[in-house]
């Protein structure tokens, strides 16, 4: 990890640059794939199934018989914990529902909105690497609550055509509609335009690689909508003299495992802090059975020493972290002055981990700077709100003739007469 102590603002900009991809080849790949899954369907994404993942398919379809194998092969305890973790995303969720108010801006006008569930969502699954079914609840729980007819969720199968089977086992727990074994490109293809198999979605959700980042972001362009725009995942830790730097070196080694261009960044007021988390990131990552995908993320990483509070706050909110860990003696003065973070956690004992699993806050968030103006997935993510208005006779006079003004001074007389009939009606 680099060493940077006492930056001037100047510098801020560089501290908070993300790990740079060129992006020009794997775009064309990305758009080519994408234009044969809605050119050829399930044909195509057999080929890329068998291309990518290296497994031929008969059918891309999860069976049922398939899903109760699925919960032989996971131990009770597991189930358990994953039953765990459902409720209590399911209970923080549940708790986000809106109730809409009809408000009487002028007399005989009345406005409202109300809150309408999407109808058909599709849910991407990681599963290379580290088969996050873990995700499948932070994505299907608020689906459900928000009431979504369909949840269709897509995950990459193993070589011999199987299914993690943890991801299976959250899935029906969280009471998804459909799963398909299908990964990558294809699958985002696959959701975004339909196929003879898998229905077309109208919104997209879920983490993946940088090929599946552009696939999102490229049919987002016209075809359907997704959760937010992303990049590799990512950690800010404040801590302080006060902190445990155990527990700080561990913090950022959990999020530097996730890949090779995941990015940890410390920064503290207490050089004694920042040497002692330095020897422990040392001694955990040589525990670590991730030991090379955590080290080379942590060739993106930085330890930053400043000289105030104040200034570590104020280099977080500038560089605006997926994940954000507040590990000083005052907490929870520091978190009131949070700006920009997707999800913050307080404290010596809140450890990211607890809100990638099972606290009950949503673990799919916005990354790359994008909590500047993103928030992670919540309930309202999976609705949409309409509004309405009823006008009587007396809202007319009421706002009419300021209708009128308005039409005829944006030179729109088509919507001036559509009051001025209804205005002559009453006289």
């Amino acid at each position: 990890m680099k060493i940077i102590r006492y930056p001037k603002r100047e510098q801020w900009a560089e501290i908070c640059q993300r790990p740079h991809l060129d992006m020009t080849q794997l775009q064309t790949t990305v758009s080519g794939v994408l234009a044969d899954v809605r050119q050829h369907g399930d044909e195509a994404v057999r080929k890329y199934e068998q291309q990518f993942d290296h497994v031929a398919l008969a059918s891309l379809a999860v069976t049922e018989a398939e899903i109760s194998e699925a919960e032989t092969q996971v131990s009770d305890e597991l189930k358990q914990a994953i039953t765990l973790a459902h409720e209590n995303i399911f209970k923080f969720h549940e708790a986000q529902q809106f109730t809409g108010r009809k408000i009487t801006t002028r007399e005989g006008v009345v406005c409202w909105q109300k809150s309408v569930a999407i109808e058909r969502v599709g849910l991407y699954i990681p599963g290379g690497t580290a088969p996050l079914f873990s995700t499948v609840l932070m994505l299907a729980a608020p689906a459900k609550i928000a009431g979504c007819k369909e949840i269709v969720l897509c995950t990459p199968p193993n070589r011999e055509g199987k299914i993690n089977p943890s991801i299976l086992v959250a899935a029906r727990i969280a009471g998804v509609s459909k799963i398909f074994k299908i990964g990558g490109v294809q699958a985002i293809g696959a959701m975004a335009y339909g196929t003879e198999s898998v229905p077309k979605v109208y919104k997209i959700f879920g983490p993946g690689n940088q090929y599946v980042m552009a696939a999102k972001q490229q049919v987002s362009m016209g075809d359907v909508a997704i959760d937010m725009p992303a990049g590799p995942s990512e950690v800010c830790v404040l801590a302080d003299e006060q902190a445990n730097a155990s527990f700080v070196a561990a913090d950022l080694l959990s999020q530097a495992e996730h890949g090779i261009d995941s990015q940890v960044l410390m920064v503290t007021t207490s050089e004694a802090m920042l040497n002692a988390v330095q020897q422990e990131v040392d001694r955990q990552l040589d525990l670590l059975p991730r030991k090379e995908i955590a080290a080379r993320a942590l060739e993106n990483s930085r330890l930053v020493l400043v000289q105030t509070s104040d200034e570590m706050m104020a280099l977080s909110n500038a560089y605006a972290p997926e994940h954000l860990i507040i590990q000083t003696a005052n907490y929870e003065q520091m978190a009131e002055r949070v700006v920009n973070a997707g999800s913050v956690f307080l404290g010596q004992y809140a450890c990211e981990s607890a809100g990638d699993y099972a606290s009950g806050t949503n673990h799919t968030l916005p990354t790359h700077g994008y909590a500047t103006a993103y928030s992670g997935v919540n309930l309202d993510s999976y609705c949409r709100k309409i509004t309405f208005q009823h006008l009587s006779e007396e809202g007319i006079r009421q706002i009419g003739h300021a209708v009128e003004l308005m039409a005829e001074a944006e030179q729109l007389d088509a919507h001036k007469n559509a009051m001025t009939v209804r205005l002559n009606a009453l006289k």
